[in-house]
């Protein structure tokens, strides 16, 4: 059995946790309901799911794994 640490005991979870703010908000329950059941399908939270859609709506979506591939091999491509 391992022995686990608190979330404030590791260095990444306190990195992100700084660049984040607690708020309450009411969201219509059936659009919290889509998020979380999209969330349980991806193996996910459903506030990470909110928070990307969100960043999506003010076009600052981050970049995935699928695209940062596809530029990566393009300049690899390029520096030939």
């Amino acid at each position: 059995m391992t022995e686990g640490r608190r979330a404030t005991e590791v260095d990444h979870l306190n990195q992100l946790r700084a660049s984040k703010t607690r708020i309450t908000m009411m969201i219509d329950d059936d659009i919290l309901g889509a998020f979380r059941q999209k969330a349980e399908e991806q193996g996910t939270g459903y506030q990470m799911l909110i928070n990307l859609a969100l960043r999506e709506f003010l076009g600052k979506r981050p970049i995935d794994e699928e695209s940062l591939r596809r530029v990566l091999r393009e300049e690899l491509h390029r520096a030939a």
